[in-house]
C-alpha cells in the first residue's frame, strides 16, 4: 500500500513540475510565467518530497521534509514578488493584452481601468 501512495505523490509532483514548465514556455510575459513556475512548481516539489519522506520513513528524514516543504512554501511566493517587482522597475513590459497596471500611479484612482 505504501509504495502506491509513494508511487501517487511522486507522479503528481512530477506533474505539477511539469505543468510549471510548460507555463514558464507557454505563457507571454514575465508576471505570468512567475506565477505559474510559482504556484504549480511549488506543489510539485512538495510533492515529491513529500513522497520521499513517505519512502524511507525515519522520523529525521520526515523532520528534514517538512521542514524542506515549509521552507519552500514560505519563500516561493516571496522571491516570485520579488523577481516581478524588480522586472517591472526595470522596464519589462507588460503583455499587450493586459487591462490594469496597478504599480501605474496613474491607474490608482478608482474606476480607471474603465476608462
Amino acid at each position: 500500500m505504501t509504495e502506491f501512495l509513494i508511487a501517487f505523490f511522486l507522479i503528481f509532483g512530477a506533474g505539477f513540475i511539469f505543468i510549471a514548465s510548460l507555463g514558464v514556455l507557454r505563457m507571454p510575459e514575465l508576471y505570468m510565467r512567475i506565477h505559474s513556475a510559482t504556484k504549480a512548481g511549488t506543489l510539485g516539489v512538495g510533492f515529491l518530497v513529500a513522497g520521499v519522506a513517505i519512502h524511507f520513513q525515519e522520523l529525521s528524514i520526515l523532520i528534514r521534509a517538512l521542514a524542506a516543504i515549509s521552507f519552500i512554501v514560505i519563500t516561493a511566493p516571496v522571491a516570485a514578488h520579488m523577481i516581478g517587482r524588480a522586472g517591472y522597475k526595470s522596464g519589462v513590459p507588460l503583455w499587450k493584452e493586459s487591462i490594469i497596471n496597478e504599480m501605474d500611479e496613474d491607474s490608482k484612482s478608482p474606476n480607471s481601468f474603465l476608462s
